[in-house]
């Protein structure tokens, strides 16, 4: 027993260096090292500047070690965790993702990743070269005092101080940090080494307050428990290598026990102070303990435990303990050095043991192929005593020299030397020789007989899966992967190894471990993972998803440290086949076993997705988003730029919505429901409906927005209604107070719209529009709103249903003329605006039984509705605002009729596409409003070509729209040689100078506009210089005469009674300014957006002398004095005109006149100057 002074208490004690040193750490904050032989401190210490070393950790390579420290609380930025160079003392890494104590740390034990627990309740798994963090944090419900790896590595074993829930002990897969078992356990010691694996790792030991357990760590299950001496804090523990022995430090009892049996062994120390750590040296020869009042004690275990703990008996061989330990051990070049020590000694003594000890040097230096060395050696042995070990050796000298065949007939000599007993045990190294040779099949299949014959299977049985591993070793080299895969398998159906004389001597003889086969097996298992993953890879890439599957799969059964992966690609293979619901277990097992990893929420998405469940797929693509975004690793945060996240698709969909909504109606019928929605509420439903989900789930990589256009278009495709009201129709409160059209009362009118709607959802409509329900009414800038976009909303719907109230069932041709819809204001727009458009008679059988989907493209229904209103086939077809002057528009409307007044200008609004703003109770002003607007936006004049009674919103303006369903007069129009040959005369009766200065008078003249009511009309004006009464006509008509300057005498007809003593308030103007300007005399302004396209239609100014092309006098060539010329031309020709009075301030009152004024134009010999003027009147 050796003992070292620290004179500080020692928290964490290690072996390093192969046991020949200690490692110590604790309150002082120093770590320092001692050698165990004499107890002396070698090497610099490391300090901890402030800090205390709770915890202590030696990588088995012997490369790191891993340092946990506790600093006071006032010392911050600190690293708690350091990894250092075990030979020089060099830190290589600080962790400084701890913010709490370390007080716990293990290395697993490959050395390529370490453990800490802390004392926030955390634990973490760590890279060893990089210090990246592996795995955590890992969440426990108290201080984590001890971490430990298993022998493979795949796990790690915590436990946790004073737990309130008593779940202490917990295990976790230490690739992905699912946890695995949770095991009812206490333990007190805030620092302790309580818990150990079996070699295994089959089994788990742990100790605390007064009592040791062993539980199975596959199940969690207790195996045994027993009572220890102590009061049980602090407590540690400590397995033998070769796990026949146990040691338990309780309090201050150092107490040694049976691993079998769990009895103790040898005699309980006792120290002086409280144990607070221990440690087992590697060969299982020392146990060092670290003390509350510092001291460090080293004790030599042989000294204590019966031999039988330590001491092999190794059939065939006759070697000394310490030779066996060391051989064991491995270390070949201290064995050799003792055997030569015997060898030398004197030969008479023993000859039977120098003839031993160079069979043993043969073996010896065999296995470290000194194959001449070897060779002399067995030689010599044999030469000094036939012994079956030195024919043994010679073999496997022979073995190494490559003569196989004269090693197997020097081996058959060992069969005369041996006993019986030893004969099986004999074949059994022959076997191995065989496989030495490269006998592979052999000697397995020899081994096959031997296990059917021997009573005690077991060594045999293990060194056949020996064979198995290394065969299976080599065809993984050879890329075999298959057959190695059928000889690992066998292999991994061995029974549970348990050393034995006979695996002794093989393992000394031939070099093979035994004491971690079942690892091995499964370290070589796993080495087939990749390459069949890889198989399945480049299946998936030669779009062969079965055979991908079956190569997965294979890989998946070899029990992977991280199968998440493998799965995620078998489900990708599954897809590929469009088996999803495989395809989402798979996903979803890869979730349970590795929750951080982003690739299975990828996968459980697609899955989801095909599977229609598109909430549960949004919600797995949002968590693979999160966890690529909480990745430590700035390369894989990178990624989330190649996705779109699903609330950026919500929003790209829903503004699609918007730009939807902007054309439909404010309020729709939902005829799923019989509900009405306004936008908020549609946008909800549709949120709720798969084509939503279905769009945001779908939009992972790149926002398609023609399919999101395309979708969303489909889905909110609405019906119209158009109808002639009857009398007291749905209104907008009564389906509210109904809750929906299905729950109307019963009544005609309320049946009618439950018919509509009814026909709209059987045609496969979601959405409906009913100007009786959908208008609040009683909000005016709803009703305002809905009556200027109303013309847009048929346009823009899907399709108009039209209820002939009036035509039975069945229908004829020529009903549709003769119903009342035609005659309606409104229903002008409605057949118009809508693109497609459907007839049903009163019981909502098809006009004329026509099924088209579009009744605008039957021959039949259309030109019965272009004989009724007058308008070109295609042009109802087609329809556009643009397509149809404002004459032409003008008479259409003049045939409607509608209950309100102001609706007869209303109905008209998107047809000439209108900005006046609807106000019921205006009256005839809102017909005024319209026509007002139409001559302000574009000096357009034909809305005065009327005859009739005048509006009191403007006398220029008529009092109905009726007046325009009159053709007005149309003079000839001037041939161009007619034209030229009349302009040449004038030239001789008119100056250039009158005639350019006339022609610049009028084309200078403003475009006609309003203001308050008052037109502002442009115009050549001739003065009335007499006027007489020529009779009365009918009613309260009179007949004028007026000498007029210029035109000469003109007769007309009004109901207005002038005075003959003032012709000189009275004026006839000529308003059709842009009918006498040349086509091409630059003249714009009597153009409109609203009648660019007259120029192709006959009707585009009626009541005026069209134009001539003039196709042979470019504009280039013209001169002003034969543009003069030519305007005086036109003026000679017939036109009508209006007739003012001027009122008391100077402005001017229309006198509306039964019929046309019409003039047969101006006088050959006219004086400009004196008879006409031009100039802008005012009108009121």
């Amino acid at each position: 027993m050796i003992t070292t002074n620290n004179q500080h208490r020692v928290y964490s004690i290690a072996f390093a260096d192969d046991g020949r040193q200690v490692l110590s750490g604790g309150v002082e904050g120093v770590l320092r090292r001692w050698r165990v032989d004499d107890g002396r401190e070698v090497a610099d210490p490391i300090r901890a500047k402030g800090g205390k070393f709770y915890a202590i950790a030696v990588s088995p390579d012997r490369k790191w070690l891993v340092s946990g420290l506790k600093f006071p609380d006032d010392i911050n930025g600190e690293a708690r965790a350091g990894v250092w160079d075990a030979q020089n003392h060099e830190k290589v890494l600080d962790i400084r993702g701890h913010t709490d104590s370390v007080l716990s740390a293990h290395i697993s034990f490959d050395s390529t990743k370490f453990a800490t627990g802390r004392s926030d309740k955390l634990a973490f798994i760590w890279n060893m070269t990089t210090g990246e963090r592996l795995v955590g944090p890992l969440q426990h419900d108290g201080w984590v005092v001890v971490v430990r790896f298993s022998p493979t590595g795949d796990r790690i074993a915590t436990a946790t101080a004073e737990n309130p829930d008593a779940k202490s002990i917990r295990i976790y897969n230490s690739d992905n940090g699912q946890q695995l078992l949770a095991i009812p356990f206490q333990t007190k010691a805030i620092i302790s080494s309580s818990l150990t694996w079996s070699t295994g790792g089959r089994q788990l030991f742990a100790v605390s307050y007064g009592e040791a357990k062993c539980f199975d760590s596959s199940s969690g299950s207790l195996r045994s428990k027993w009572s220890i001496p102590g009061k049980g804090y602090p407590a540690s523990i400590a397995l033998a290598r070769n796990e026949k022995f146990i040691i338990i430090s309780s309090h201050n009892s150092l107490s040694f026990w049976d691993a079998s049996t769990h009895q103790q062994i040898g005699t309980v120390i006792k120290h002086a102070s409280p144990v607070w750590s221990i440690a087992l040296s590697s060969n299982d020869d020392c146990i060092a303990t670290g003390e509350e009042n510092g001291k460090i004690t080293f004790r030599n275990i042989r000294d204590i435990l019966p031999g039988s703990y330590f001491t092999v008996t190794v059939p065939l061989m006759h070697i000394s303990d310490a030779i066996l330990r060391f051989w064991m051990q491995g270390d070949l070049t201290r064995v050799e050095e003792l055997l030569t020590e015997e060898i030398e000694l004197p030969f008479r003594q023993n000859p039977l043991h120098h003839a031993s000890a160079l069979a043993h040097r043969a073996l010896v230096r065999t296995r470290r192929k000194q194959w001449d060395l070897a060779i002399g050696d067995a030689k010599k042995s044999i030469e000094a005593r036939r012994s079956i070990i030195g024919y043994i050796a010679y073999a496997l000298t022979l073995v190494g020299n490559g003569d196989h065949e004269l090693a197997m007939c020097v081996f058959d000599l060992v069969f005369a030397e041996g006993l019986a007993a030893e004969n099986n045990l004999l074949l059994l190294i022959k076997a191995i020789i065989l496989f030495e040779c490269g006998k592979h099949h052999n000697a397995i299949s020899r081994l096959d007989v031997l296990i059917d014959i021997v009573d005690d299977r077991s060594p045999y049985i293990t060194v056949q899966a020996q064979m198995l591993l290394l065969l299976g070793d080599i065809l993984l080299r050879e890329g075999d992967n298959k057959r190695a895969l059928e000889l690992l398998r066998r292999a991994q159906e061995v029974i549970p190894f348990q050393m034995g004389p006979h695996l002794t001597v093989v393992s000394l003889i031939f070099g093979w471990d035994f004491n971690n086969l079942d690892l091995a097996i499964q370290e070589r298992l796993r080495e087939c993972i990749k390459p069949f993953e890889g198989h399945g890879d480049a299946a998936v890439e030669l779009k062969n998803p079965n055979e991908a599957i079956l190569r997965y799969s294979t890989a998946l059964s070899l029990n992977p440290s991280n199968p998440a992966g493998l799965l995620v690609k078998r489900s990708k293979a599954w897809a590929m086949l469009g088996q999803w619901e495989d395809a989402l277990k798979d996903a979803d097992e890869a979730i349970k076993l590795d929750p951080l990893i982003p690739w299975g929420y990828k996968r459980r998405h697609a899955a989801l997705h095909s599977l229609q469940r598109y909430d549960e797929a949004v919600a797995a693509f949002t968590r693979m988003l999160s966890l690529i975004d909480e990745s430590p690793d700035p390369d894989a945060r990178q990624l989330s730029k190649k996705y779109i996240s699903p609330s950026r698709s919500k929003a790209t969909i829903e503004n699609v919505v918007r730009g939807v909504f902007k054309i439909s109606p404010l309020v729709l019928i939902d005829v799923k429901s019989g509900r009405l929605c306004d936008a908020p509420e549609r946008m909800h439903t549709f949120q709720s409906e798969p084509q939503f989900k279905e769009l945001v789930s779908s939009m992972t990589q790149e926002l398609d927005n023609q399919c999101i256009q395309r979708v969303v278009g489909k889905y909110f495709l609405y019906v119209t209604f158009s109808h002639v009201w009857q009398g007291k129709e749905p209104s907008f409160q009564d389906v509210n107070l109904a809750k929906t059209v299905w729950e109307l009362d019963s009544s005609p009118l309320n049946e009618k719209l439950r018919k509509f709607c009814e026909v709209v959802r059987t045609e496969g409509y979601r959405w409906a529009w009913s100007d009786t329900c959908c208008i609040d009414k009683t909000i005016s800038t709803v009703l305002n709103q809905s009556l200027t976009m109303m013309y847009k909303w048929y346009e823009a719907s899907a399709t108009t249903f039209v209820l002939l109230a009036d035509v039975e069932s069945p229908s004829a041709l020529g009903k549709l003329t003769k119903s009342r819809w035609m005659t309606r204001a409104w229903t002008a727009q409605e057949l118009l605006a809508g693109k497609v458009i459907r007839f049903y008679d009163r019981n909502w059988k098809l006009y004329l039984g026509d099924t088209r989907s579009n009744h605008k493209e039957s021959p039949e229904i259309i030109q019965e509705l272009a004989d009724a209103i007058g308008v070109a086939r295609e042009t109802i077809i087609t329809f556009n605002p643009d397509d149809l002057s404002v004459r032409a528009k003008l008479r259409l409307a003049s045939t409607r009729n509608a209950t309100v007044e102001e609706d007869v200008a209303y109905s008209l609004i998107g047809i000439f596409k209108s900005d006046i703003m609807p106000r019921y109770g205006e009256g005839d002003a809102a017909l005024g409003h319209l026509l007002e607007e139409i001559v302000a936006r574009s000096g357009e004049v034909t809305v005065l070509d009327w005859t009739g009674n005048s509006s009191p919103y403007n006398s220029c303006l008529p009092a109905t729209l009726a007046v325009y369903s009159q053709t007005p007069c149309a003079s000839s129009p001037i041939e161009d040689d007619e034209m030229d040959a009349r302009a040449a005369v004038l030239r001789t009766s008119l100056s250039e100078e009158e005639a350019t200065l006339f022609h610049a008078q009028v084309t200078r003249l403003p475009p006609a506009r309003f203001a308050n009511r008052r037109l502002h009309l442009p115009c050549v004006i001739f003065a009335v210089k007499r006027l007489s009464v020529q009779d009365f006509g009918h009613g309260h008509e009179y007949r004028y005469r007026a000498r007029v300057s210029g035109i000469g005498d003109v007769e007309f007809q009004t109901t207005e009674k002038l005075s003959p003593t003032e012709p000189r308030k009275l004026i006839l103007v000529h308003p059709w300014i842009r009918n006498l300007c040349d086509p091409l005399d630059g003249f714009s302004w009597g153009s409109t957006a609203d009648d660019d396209e007259s120029d192709s239609d006959p009707e585009a100014e009626v009541g005026s002398a069209p134009t001539s092309p003039l196709h042979a006098l470019p504009v280039a060539t013209m001169d002003d004095y034969t543009r003069g010329l030519r305007l005086v031309v036109r003026l000679q020709q017939p036109f009508h005109m209006l007739l003012l009075q001027q009122q008391p301030h100077g402005e001017f009152k229309r006198i509306a006149a039964e019929h046309e004024i019409v003039v047969p134009g101006t006088e050959r010999r006219i004086n400009f100057a004196r008879d006409v003027r031009t100039e802008v009147v005012e009108i009121l």
